[in-house]
């Protein structure tokens, strides 16, 4: 590239040379230049959350009287306008760059600086540490910034399509409320139970899922801004929290407070990791709920078969006609991931060292893809898979009138012991347990019937 793309950007350390199209400053070149590792950036509900910062934190300086009118006016534009602009483009550091988030607290500084100059036809008049970054440390904008992105991105996003996930199921379990089949545990045949029961059971996991990630949100409303480096709140106004609180909260249309303890606030990721042991738990339930449906769905003729689920796409290049539970899959890969980065996040949080945890970048990365893959993973599961969901009624009937275990219900009436040899000869025979009961001459015909009516025994 030719000098005349470029231009010359200084930071304490001097001189450093950035493309002219780009709006970020000496600082976030620096660490372009110095941390080429891996594809992996700073999420974009992350930036957004600073630029939020910056913009509530500008409003708040002006009210406490430590920032002039036009200069308020100018940052809190620019920030508006950051929030428009292509993030991958404008905001494109590393997650492995230092573990503060200290380059990316400043790449968001100088952009939004860069704009209001740009405004202003003015080189030197908003200056990015001075005026953008005024009472802040990016030891405190940081943390902030994570817990909102994340607080965010459930509230918005993962708890609305998980309500819906439940919702369907609900519907689907009112759809088949007449269906009784075989249940099943330990891979074996059990006694009977309700189809419906039985999606009553995957929906209560997302609806009690849900209920665990939306008590856990709290400890993601208190947030560290006012803490500064150390958590002593250096060069920063009394009252500045509470106010800057107060406007985001204002802002954003949730609820954020101040942390009651600031030096808690900027050395522990605790919160991330409750929070995100409930997101682990709804990965774990959406991975029982899918097994159960490609189990129930195996076959078509070979194995279960006693529902059918949408035929999406074709399943092997050299088996024709084979369709593959593909939904199911995806949304278990999901979880898989969701429960690695538990332990991601886990190590993250555990390196609160002295007064600064610096795994910060890792820990939201890994929970924010948490987030995303959950609730894009729940709206195609929802979509492509559990609303097409039919019982097979044909195949229900037979395993039901076959299933041994149906001999259950004679327990109270004729005694184990009497059960045990109806089973016995039913499966030797391989005759029902009806025939059985008949053979032995436990019971009379009319009996039988009754007793042996599935739909009594759920």
């Amino acid at each position: 590239m030719s000098e005349e793309m470029y231009r010359l950007e200084k930071d304490s350390l001097g001189e450093v040379a950035v493309l002219k199209d780009k709006l970020w400053g000496a600082q976030t070149q620096r660490s372009l230049n110095n941390f080429k590792i891996g594809t992996e950036r700073i999420p974009d509900s992350v930036i957004k959350a600073l630029i939020n910062i910056k913009k509530s934190c500008a409003q708040t300086n002006f009210k406490l009287g430590k920032l002039d009118l036009k200069k308020h006016d100018f940052i809190v534009k620019a920030s508006c306008e950051a929030l428009k602009l292509d993030l991958q483009e404008n905001f494109p550091l590393s997650v492995w760059q230092t573990g503060s988030g200290t380059q990316s607290n400043m790449n968001v500084n100088e952009v939004i600086a860069h704009i209001c100059n740009d405004l202003l036809h003015s080189d030197k008049y908003i200056h990015p540490n001075d005026h953008v970054n005024m009472s802040q440390s990016s030891n405190d904008t940081f943390p902030s910034a994570m817990k909102i992105a994340a607080l965010l991105s459930i509230e918005r996003e993962l708890l609305p399509s998980a309500h819906k996930l439940a919702e369907t199921l609900k519907a689907l379990e009112n759809e088949n409320r007449n269906v009784v089949k075989v249940g099943r545990t330990h891979y074996q045949d059990a006694v009977p139970i309700g189809f419906f029961q039985e999606i009553s059971g995957w929906r209560a996991m997302i609806e009690k899922s849900c209920e665990h990630i939306f008590k856990s949100l709290d400890s993601l409303r208190e947030i560290a801004l006012g803490a500064t480096a150390v958590g002593t709140g250096i060069n920063c106004p009394k009252n500045f929290d509470k106010t800057v609180c107060e406007i985001l909260s204002k802002n954003l249309n949730t609820k954020i407070i101040p942390a009651q303890n600031k030096f808690h606030a900027l050395a522990s990721m605790d919160s991330f990791v409750n929070v995100h042991g409930a997101l682990k738990s709804l990965a774990s339930n959406l991975m029982k709920i899918a097994n159960d449906i490609r189990f129930l769905s195996s076959g078509p003729r070979c194995g279960i078969g006693e529902i059918t689920i949408p035929q999406n796409e074709p399943g092997r290049p050299i088996m024709p006609g084979k369709v593959n539970p593909t939904q199911c899959e995806a949304i278990t890969m999901i979880a898989v991931q969701v429960i690695s980065n538990d332990v991601a996040v886990g190590i993250a949080a555990s390196q609160g060292n002295l007064e600064l945890n610096v795994f910060m970048p890792v820990c939201i990365y890994n929970f924010i893809q948490s987030v995303r893959l959950l609730t894009d993973g729940m709206i195609s599961f929802e979509k492509n898979c559990i609303r097409g969901i039919k019982p097979n009624l044909k195949k229900i009937e037979y395993n039901l009138e076959h299933s041994l275990m149906n001999v259950t219900a004679l327990n109270s009436i004729i005694g184990y012991d009497k059960a045990a040899k109806v089973a016995q000869k039913a499966y030797k025979e391989n005759i029902s347990i009806r025939e059985a009961v008949i053979k032995l001459g436990f019971l009379n015909e009319n009996d039988i019937d009754n007793i042996l009516n599935p739909h009594n025994m759920v």
